[in-house]
């Protein structure tokens, strides 16, 4: 096994989910070795025309990553690695932060085809880009647990707001407790003041879902200039609050895979697909 290849573990854990390798005009390149291939590509952010060849031809590969991320494999893939009776379950005090990758130019381009409105505009903003002085960048939503595994993953243009994604990313939380019964409501939200909006702690409070978010200057000068009409500030709990670091942690981790770090892929799904593998990954290491 070589530095950064699938463990033995995780295979065990993945080979399962996989679609049957063989196909009427014969058998597909061992599994293993196609998805250690990506792993390559991930971990380098080298071009794919520059696989090693131990890895089989570079085509295989990008196609296997595409086809798999068309029938939602990686999907499954994850969701089968959270629920992985490994003695460490899912903690469901929950921490959600935003992160923002630059985008390199070969990420722009993507055909425009089919994008409602049409234009150059709507195709970034389809495919997860948004335009700003730093140039192209694309903003990855992260939702972990109190391990700092990943438990949802959604991507915007690097321009948009942290807030109005936080409900769609809880939402997007589907752990399997047995046949047909999901969990998606956590025990305890952590989040910084980026999400420190009334609606949203009112939308939280709807959904009963406990939630530890500071206050923002503003909002407290606001409430004493009201007086007694300002009410009582919202509960918050400073030592719950210092566990928030675990998604950031999750972050470093994932942008240690330098093709995440750079978004290279010119479709967002596609590179949505690859911080599903590595989330994979991090759940079964």
């Amino acid at each position: 096994m070589g530095r950064g290849e699938l463990t033995d573990r995780a295979w065990a854990v993945i080979e399962p989910l996989l679609p049957e390798p063989g196909t009427r005009s014969g058998r597909w390149r061992d599994h293993r070795q196609v998805i250690n291939g990506i792993l390559w590509k991930l971990r380098t952010g080298a071009p794919w025309r520059d696989l090693p060849e131990r890895y089989g031809p570079w085509k295989t590969c990008h196609e296997r990553l595409r086809r798999w991320t068309a029938d939602g494999t990686w999907d499954r893939i994850l969701a089968h690695a959270q629920v992985f009776d490994d003695g460490q379950p899912v903690e469901w005090i929950v921490s959600v932060d935003s992160s923002i990758v630059r985008a390199h130019q070969h990420a722009a381009g993507a055909r425009k085809k089919g994008v409602p409105g049409g234009g150059a505009v709507a195709a970034q903003e389809g495919e997860a880009l948004g335009r700003s002085r730093g140039g192209l960048s694309t903003k990855i939503h992260l939702a972990v647990d109190r391990r700092g595994r990943p438990l949802s993953i959604l991507l915007t243009g690097g321009q948009a707001g942290d807030n109005p994604q936080l409900l769609n990313l809880l939402d997007a939380i589907t752990v399997r407790r047995g046949p047909g019964r999901t969990r998606q409501r956590p025990d305890m939200l952590i989040a910084d003041k980026g999400y420190a909006h009334d609606s949203t702690r009112q939308a939280l409070r709807s959904r009963r879902i406990r939630h530890t978010i500071p206050e923002r200057s503003d909002q407290i000068v606001r409430r004493g200039q009201r007086g007694s009409r300002g009410g009582r500030p919202p509960a918050f709990d400073p030592q719950i609050y210092r566990q928030r670091n675990v998604v950031e942690r999750c972050f470093n981790r994932l942008k240690q895979w330098r093709d995440l770090a750079t978004r290279f892929a010119k479709r967002a799904a596609i590179y949505r697909a690859s911080l599903l593998l590595i989330a994979t990954i991090i759940w079964l290491s």
